[in-house]
């Protein structure tokens, strides 16, 4: 049985890109901070599984809980970037999206003395059209792979004419290892975790991805918030927004776990070795 890219996306549940217009960024220090202790739970899940994964830390979590970096690490599983603010990239530009990562890069490195060679984007924001230059920025400030990019259609997110194996966009840039897809109908269907993960019943869900995997290796994902039903509501989020965020929430824990026994896993570095090291 192929191995697969098990990553979690270490943000908090007030930095979801979600609730962006309703909680300021000003306003972040001021929430209650949930990320540590899920984050916890979620590692405790591992260990029990005897799996390890790839995280990508926000600059801004890693800032105020060096420990819960270390705790990452030491445990053998991959710490890579998730960026500094969780801003969308094409909203930052090239020069902003470079001190962003820089000091995450940074901040990541300082806190378990190895090098961050892996990078996701929030909310899935590279793609060709809008940040062709984001691969070649990634490779000069020392990143190796990306894994940012969804080849499907969503009013958020999305490249749906890029391939779904790993590619390298720019020749002076870091390959990038995209999100999953099945095809259903002949058509890309996002199967790599998030809101569908936690919408579709596990059966379903389970096909989906092993229909993906048909194809190679697949690559899942998860965040904290989405572990935890008690988070506070954000009741001034557009409705949509509300369904998105927390459909689902009490079943993920469950869901994770029957996951884990139903495929093997890996840190994404790991899974994706051959493709990285051709980049390089």
């Amino acid at each position: 049985m192929d191995r697969h890219a098990l990553t979690v996306d270490v943000e908090d549940w007030f930095q979801v890109q979600a609730f962006a217009e309703v909680i300021p960024r000003l306003e972040w220090e001021t929430l209650p901070r949930r990320v540590v202790a899920n984050t916890d739970r979620i590692l405790d899940l591992f260990a029990a599984a005897g799996v390890q994964g790839t995280f990508f830390v926000l600059g801004w979590v890693a800032e105020r809980h060096p420990d819960l970096v270390r705790r990452i690490a030491a445990a053998g599983h991959e710490v890579a970037s998730h960026g500094y603010g969780h801003e969308l990239v094409h909203a930052l530009g090239p020069d902003r999206f470079r001190a962003d990562i820089r000091r995450a890069k940074a901040l990541l490195e300082d806190c378990t003395g190895a090098a961050v060679i892996g990078y996701r984007a929030p909310t899935f924001s590279i793609g060709a059209r809008r940040t062709p230059w984001a691969h070649a920025v990634l490779a000069e400030e020392g990143h190796a792979y990306s894994s940012s990019v969804y080849p499907v259609r969503h009013d958020l997110y999305g490249d749906p004419d890029s391939p779904q194996a790993p590619f390298r966009p720019d020749p002076s840039g870091v390959v990038e290892v995209p999100m999953s897809v099945a095809r259903v109908a002949g058509r890309p269907f996002p199967c790599s975790g998030g809101g569908w993960f936690r919408l579709f019943p596990y059966p379903l869900y389970r096909r989906l991805l092993s229909r993906a995997a048909r194809s190679g290796p697949v690559v899942f994902y998860t965040h904290p918030w989405e572990i935890d039903p008690a988070q506070p509501r954000v009741t001034a989020a557009p409705l949509r927004s509300r369904i998105r965020h927390y459909v689902g929430l009490r079943r993920t824990m469950c869901r994770l776990a029957r996951l884990l026994r139903d495929f093997r896993w890996d840190r994404l570095d790991r899974v994706f070795a051959g493709a990285i090291a051709e980049a390089r």
